[in-house]
């Protein structure tokens, strides 16, 4: 099992890149978040290393909670490897943690691929998975989005759209998603 890949980056697109390792090249799928992050040069990315019938894939990350969210996702029934790419695409892990937390079936419904029934097994199957998966280095992170979220809806916004405005948040602190959050709300 390939769970992990140092190397150089030979070729690069949203949504793979080729890593060239000791002379042997590579296909790694990636998330759009990933991609905008990676360089041209060296990468490190931690693989999730799935084995088909007809394929042997790799899926690869910078950070190794997007690793964990996109491994809890492929197991749950009817969501497979290009539904959690999106997911991923989609949202950071701490992002989705607040749309699970909030039961925003909007916001999961806004990744391609995913309809009503995908959705609400995507929430139900998750819940609770804001303290599970999101590790130490981003806790604080979630935990802001988790305090902005309640801090909005005790302001009166509802959950759906503060969950919408959230997403798009750059900030990583409670007060700078408040104020932050406050002003997409007034837009949305």
């Amino acid at each position: 099992m390939i769970v992990g890949l140092k190397g150089k980056i030979e070729h690069k697109e949203p949504s793979f890149v080729h890593v060239e390792v000791n002379g042997v090249v590579y296909e790694v799928f990636i998330s759009l978040q990933s991609f905008s992050a990676i360089g041209n040069d060296e990468v490190k990315l931690y693989t999730s290393h799935i084995i088909r019938e007809d394929a042997q894939l790799l899926y690869g990350f910078l950070e190794i909670s997007e690793k964990k969210l996109f491994e809890r996702l492929i197991k749950i029934n009817g969501v497979g490897p290009k539904v959690a790419m999106a997911i991923c695409s989609t949202y950071t892990p701490a992002q989705f943690a607040v749309v699970i937390n909030n039961k925003d079936m909007n916001g999961v419904k806004k990744v391609p691929g995913i309809g009503p029934k995908s959705a609400g097994r995507i929430l139900v199957e998750l819940s609770g998975f804001d303290v599970e998966l999101v590790s130490s280095q981003n806790e604080e992170v979630s935990q802001a989005f988790s305090q902005a979220s309640e801090a909005l809806e005790s302001l009166g916004f509802k959950k759906d759209k503060i969950s919408k405005a959230l997403a798009k948040c750059s900030a990583d602190d409670t007060a700078s998603l408040v104020k932050e959050g406050l002003k997409l709300l007034q837009t949305i």
